[in-house]
């Protein structure tokens, strides 16, 4: 498979973006005093990806039938995709100092009938590829071109219901399916090969129907690269492995399992704050 060129101011703005993203992410967790920073982190480059760069949507029509459908499967991460939902234009920067406060819309998992741009509610881990498969399989009876993304955490990916989803995308040869995981290799508990170990973890996903590639989660190259190019075979439910670090971007959380779920309180805040500023100054 071909790579993609991709323009190299583009992906200078994308990393500003992403940059950006950490940035709003970490002043949402100082305000909130809780959330699961870890795997935020590791994933926010793709969505970044996804919602500046791949998918069609439209902020200011909602409904527009034609869009393309992101589901956020894990859910605990959603600090991650409302700041990329904001910097999108769903809704006001500012609402993202209320995350995880009384009244506010941006709860801890995302509420698809709260917040602008969440096309369903999530949080019950394992259950996203699922929904991404009802979707997609809506748009194929329908013959709409709408294509649907799961992004999924690796450690959800030991629940059979997952297991389940892939088995039936690939018999109903869902090739508008995009299955996207996260690959820091770290769950609540630690890492994922201590606690129930997924390799060889591209030939299970092969072995149950999908046409899966690999990818660095944190080189916009590859990133784009890879999305511009599913469904990667006709009749195929396509799998991106994104092997990413959890905690990225901030130094101390970085490949650490403390940080799965974990308030920013105190000196770290400070260090969380300094650096994410620094990152961001850096791509400008």
């Amino acid at each position: 498979m071909k790579k993609a060129v991709i323009d190299k101011e583009r992906i200078k703005e994308l990393k500003r973006l992403s940059a950006k993203a950490r940035h709003l992410m970490v002043e949402a967790l100082i305000c909130a005093g809780c959330g699961h920073p870890g795997g935020a982190f590791s994933s926010v480059d793709v969505m970044i990806a996804l919602y500046f760069e791949i998918m069609k949507v439209n902020p200011k029509n909602l409904k527009w039938e034609e869009r393309d459908r992101f589901i956020l499967s894990k859910g605990h991460s959603s600090v991650g995709l409302y700041s990329v939902l904001a910097l999108r234009g769903y809704f006001e920067e500012e609402i993202l100092k209320t995350f995880r406060q009384d009244g506010s819309i941006l709860a801890g998992h995302p509420d698809m009938h709260k917040v602008p741009g969440i096309e369903m509610s999530t949080g019950s881990l394992g259950h996203g590829l699922s929904i991404g498969l009802g979707l997609a399989l809506a748009a194929q009876m329908d013959k709409k071109a709408y294509k649907t993304f799961v992004l999924m955490g690796d450690g959800e990916t030991q629940e059979g219901s997952v297991w389940e989803a892939a088995m039936a995308a690939s018999h109903y040869k869902l090739d508008n399916l995009v299955g996207i995981v996260d690959r820091n290799k770290i769950q609540i508990d630690g890492f994922t090969e201590k606690i129930m170990s997924l390799e060889p973890y591209k030939a299970k996903w092969q072995a149950f129907g999908w046409e899966v590639k690999e990818i660095d989660g944190h080189d916009f190259s590859e990133i784009i690269s890879i999305l511009k190019k599913v469904p990667f075979k006709s009749g195929k439910p396509s799998l991106i492995i994104s092997n990413t670090v959890k905690g990225k971007g901030i130094s101390f959380m970085e490949n650490n399992p403390e940080w799965h779920g974990k308030a920013l309180k105190d000196e770290q805040a400070e260090i969380a704050r300094c650096e994410a500023k620094q990152n961001l100054e850096n791509c400008i």
